[in-house]
């Protein structure tokens, strides 16, 4: 029995996706997306239900041959009342007027998809971008200026599709970190001679943590050595099903060679966005993100800026960080000059008089004046959280979030041999309880990388190694950005690691412990530290900074902390029973015979 994919049958039938999907819902035919397939009964009863559908359409048709009626019959005004066909062109005219009154204009129109192909070197992301760059780009002036742009369109039978032509994951992360969503589609490039490598596992995680849809180009399918059922399996293993195999993930085989496949991939990310519903308001408050930039000797600081919102004009003065400038000129990706552009359109800018770095937002501002200030409020802003952070670290709760009742740790893991990544990631999985869930975002073999300090400065993780060091521009990257990164030559003291990871994420118990008690027999006036208690301990011990509960007549008169203890002249830290002390409690009210009981507050370990 064949099947058909649910895109495929839509074209062909000639309705939207989203209305097949409907009528899917309505048959009870489970799916996962547009690109699964059904059976050919499936394929029958909608072709039935569109027919029935279509047979109930003429009704309408009589409602729209009166149209030119009206026109006829408003001359002879004499006449209106008593022609029949002149009281159905009132009704006409009226039916007219609610169409451009309440019109759909005011819906957010969508957007074209922003994608990123990212993968290992060597693998064809460059070659698949060429492929994509020489077909689906007006072939004026498009060879050596995309190149400098940073990112260029491709027009399809969908519409347009907009590439990021940075496809390291690193520069993909860097700009996810400054919180800048660029990318809506990643790509994920996988030579099908080489299947996984490190820096596939690596774009993955990253694509992963900043959690947006992934496709799989498994190139390189023309060479006679090419295995692409291997790399499928081989997804398996990183919980990434293809659809073939009942999964969710869209692999698509292609050639950036031959140019095999190219349509469908194509054809996959256009459906993809439309699932998305990317929409973006052109008439709004305009938003972007600051993609590359360059010093030119000529033309002076360039910056390839992605519009996310709103219509960019020259003319406008733009705010990225703590620096402003106003545009005087802007080029598209084929080169040429343009006046404005609108939402998923990467420009090239003139009229910076600093270089922004990738991933700073940029906003609009009315003025140079209203630019002055927005810049001011933020060097103020980053003054501020300077000084607070030299007074405090952040505790591990602020990092992560408020404090739920499941939560998660995500560690980076690299180690010297497979064997001992395997090990522990074995007693990773043991450690797992209800409360706390520990998410490996990536698992490879060597010292870490940048990279990897951008993916756990993205997804706020932990980088442990095991027998592996890093490298001193690696920690110098960790350490500036905040990111613990620890190794370890002894595997118990990993685990150790992971185990106070733990910890602190699952809000501590505490119980009150009993300490001892004193009984006060004289009370010493001391200019400095006010009423001493004199006392002589009966049972236990008292402890400094302990707490205090006060006993008169047998109820409690005070409940604080003990402050100090004395011994003759001397600070100490305890006093154990039989031993006379003096005992200063932050509350002068202490009476000869009052009974001071210590306790204090234990964590009570969890099983």
């Amino acid at each position: 029995m064949s099947k058909v994919r649910i895109y495929n049958l839509a074209r062909d039938l000639g309705v939207d996706n989203g209305k097949m999907l409907e009528i899917l819902d309505g048959l009870g035919v489970s799916y996962k997306s547009v690109s699964s397939t059904i059976e050919d009964e499936t394929v029958d009863l909608i072709k039935q239900i569109l027919e029935e559908e279509a047979a109930g359409e003429p009704a309408p048709a009589p409602t729209n041959t009166p149209a030119p009626e009206p026109v006829q019959a408003s001359a002879p005004q004499a006449q209106a009342e008593t022609q029949a066909a002149s009281q159905s062109a009132p009704t006409a005219t009226v039916e007219r007027e609610p169409e451009p009154a309440a019109p759909a204009a005011r819906e957010i129109p969508h957007r074209a998809p922003v994608v990123t192909i990212m993968g290992h070197v060597d693998h064809g992301k460059t070659s698949l971008l060429d492929y994509i760059r020489k077909t689906k780009v007006a072939a004026k002036e498009a060879g050596g200026i995309t190149q400098h742009v940073g990112a260029f369109e491709a027009r399809t039978s969908k519409g347009k599709v907009v590439f990021i032509d940075t496809p390291g994951h690193e520069a993909f992360t860097t700009i996810r970190a400054r919180g800048a969503n660029v990318a809506d589609i990643a790509i994920i490039v996988i030579a099908a001679d080489d299947s996984l490598m490190p820096q596939t596992r690596e774009a993955i995680a990253h694509a992963q943590a900043a959690k947006v849809p992934m496709i799989v180009a498994i190139n390189k399918v023309d060479l006679p050595q090419a295995d692409a059922e291997r790399v499928k399996t081989d997804l398996t293993q990183l919980n990434l099903v293809p659809e073939e195999y009942g999964g969710d993930l869209i692999v698509v085989p292609v050639s950036a060679r031959t140019g095999e496949g190219v349509e469908d991939l194509l054809e996959y990310i256009s459906l993809t966005a439309e699932l998305e519903d990317l929409r973006a308001d052109p008439k709004g408050e305009f938003r972007g993100v600051v993609i590359e930039s360059r010093v030119d000797r000529q033309a002076g600081v360039l910056a390839t800026v992605m519009v996310q919102e709103g219509t960019l004009h020259v003319g406008d003065f733009l705010v990225v960080g703590e620096g402003y400038g106003k545009i005087k000129a802007m080029t598209d990706s084929n080169g040429g000059r343009i006046k404005d552009a609108g939402p998923s359109t990467p420009v090239q800018i003139l009229g910076f008089n600093e270089a922004p770095a990738s991933g700073e937002q940029v906003r609009s501002a009315k003025n140079e004046h209203q630019a002055r200030e927005v810049v001011a409020g933020r060097v103020g802003v980053r003054r501020d959280a300077e000084e607070a952070r030299g007074r405090r670290r952040l505790s591990l709760e602020e990092m992560m979030g408020p404090l739920g009742e499941t939560r998660t740790v995500n560690v980076i893991l690299r180690a010297d041999t497979q064997g001992s990544l395997e090990a522990i990631q074995g007693i990773l999985a043991k450690k797992e309880t209800d409360d706390v869930k520990i998410n490996v975002l990536l698992a490879g073999i060597g010292s870490p990388t940048e990279g990897d300090v951008l993916l756990a400065s993205t997804a706020e993780a932990t980088i442990l190694c095991f027998s592996v060091t890093a490298a001193g521009g690696v920690k110098k990257t960790a350490e500036q950005k905040g990111i613990e990164l620890k190794s370890f030559r002894i595997i118990y003291e990993l685990i150790d690691e992971v185990d106070r990871l733990i910890k602190g994420n699952v809000e501590p118990v505490f119980e009150e412990r009993y300490l001892g008690r004193a009984e006060v027999r004289m009370i010493i006036k001391h200019p400095k530290s006010g009423n001493i208690a004199g006392s002589y301990v009966t049972d236990g011990l008292l402890r400094r900074n302990a707490k205090a509960k006060v006993t008169r007549n047998r109820q409690v008169v005070y409940q604080g902390t003990i402050v100090g203890l004395k011994r003759f002249k001397d600070d100490v830290r305890e006093v154990q029973t039989g031993y006379e002390c003096g005992i200063n409690v932050d509350w002068n009210d202490v009476q000869e015979g009052d009974i001071i009981e210590a306790s204090e507050m234990v964590e009570v370990t969890q099983a």
